[in-house]
């Protein structure tokens, strides 16, 4: 009986009718055969529908194209969520380095302008220029950035840190994107965001828990929320530091555990935060260090060999004594060989 009923789940229709021929001679009663003949009918049924289903994720796994670049390295938004621990440790808070003004000359009239104690709360940002793959480097490293900077943070202090992230990426003084805000430095060792250089991203993996709240964060600020509080603040530090270029900033907020600070003067006011954003990010990652090239002195040229005197013959043994100037009168011109009914041509007429 066993290997009939797998016949009539997998072979014709026909099949179904001699089957319940024969168990109609065994007389079964009307409503045992049609609760039979129901259920046979059904797993028919079932079978098409899941072999159908089977036959169209085949087909579109066979027309789809493969992977390639980044992709191809199972980078996607938010991927290193799915490589964190469960329990891990929280970093430590860390703090943004500092950089010079740019050297681009001021607007007319900007170095006049009255000193702004206000605070003015920047533009939501847009990723209206970015392709999928920009998209999806830009939230891996606002959220590594957000995690190794403000784990432990509040929500606020975590969307503060990534309003600075966002904030540099649209000043002329950093790099136009956000992997590089983040990793910049990491080439040679001076990184401006201390994770990227103290080892933070060798130490073990992220808490699932802690990456995915920076995720979340991450996301909205490249959707657009804005942190009003902190300004067009660049810079910002913990209450355990205090670095000697705060005193050349002006605060904008205390948030959490950072203070924030923005640039004085012109450079610090919405008018300077011009550069837009048009994608082109980089691989997350820190950079490939910079070794420099060693300098090697050039070695002094062979000296002239030279003869040995006895080697000389006599012959040529003052070939090499500086000739003697001729006197002043064998300088002079000799006689002229002008015939003399030539001599006075060049002379004027009278």
């Amino acid at each position: 009986m066993a290997s009939r009923s797998r016949e009539i789940g997998y072979g014709p229709r026909v099949r179904v009718w001699t089957i319940l021929g024969w168990l109609q001679t065994r007389r079964l009663s009307k409503l045992g055969l049609v609760g039979l003949c129901a259920l046979l009918l059904a797993g028919v049924s079932a079978h098409a529908a899941l072999r159908a289903i089977v036959d169209q994720h085949a087909k579109a796994a066979r027309n789809a194209a493969p992977p390639t670049g980044y992709e191809a390295e199972d980078h996607f938004p938010g991927a290193a969520y799915f490589y964190t621990a469960d329990e891990a440790p929280i970093p430590a808070r860390g703090a943004t380095g500092t950089i010079a003004l740019p050297d681009l000359p001021l607007p007319p009239g900007a170095a006049t302008l009255t000193p702004d104690g206000s605070i003015h709360p920047a533009a939501p940002f847009s990723l209206a220029h970015a392709n999928a793959t920009d998209r999806g480097r830009a939230l891996q490293c606002l959220t590594t950035a957000i995690y190794y900077e403000a784990a432990t943070e509040p929500d606020a202090g975590q969307q503060a840190v990534a309003q600075v992230i966002l904030n540099r990426v649209r000043h002329p003084a950093f790099p136009a994107t956000v992997c590089g805000v983040v990793f910049q430095g990491s080439d040679h060792a001076g990184c401006q965001f201390s994770f990227a250089c103290d080892g933070s991203l060798q130490r073990g993996t992220p808490g699932k828990a802690a990456w995915l709240r920076a995720l979340n964060v991450a996301a909205a600020a490249l959707n657009g929320h804005v942190m009003a509080q902190v300004g067009m603040a660049t810079h910002y530090h913990t209450y355990a530091v205090t670095p000697a270029w705060n005193r050349s900033l002006v605060m904008t907020a205390a948030i959490g555990a950072h203070f924030f600070h923005r640039w004085q003067g012109w450079w610090g006011t919405p008018a300077a935060f011009r550069q837009s954003y048009a994608g082109g990010e980089p691989v997350p990652g820190p950079l490939a260090r910079i070794t420099p090239t060693p300098v090697i002195a050039a070695a002094p040229p062979p000296a002239a060999p030279k003869t040995a005197s006895a080697a000389i013959q006599p012959a040529y043994a003052q070939a090499s004594l500086p000739v003697a100037p001729r006197p002043a009168a064998d300088t002079l011109p000799g006689d002229s060989q002008i015939l003399d009914r030539w001599k006075d041509s060049g002379k004027p007429l009278r």
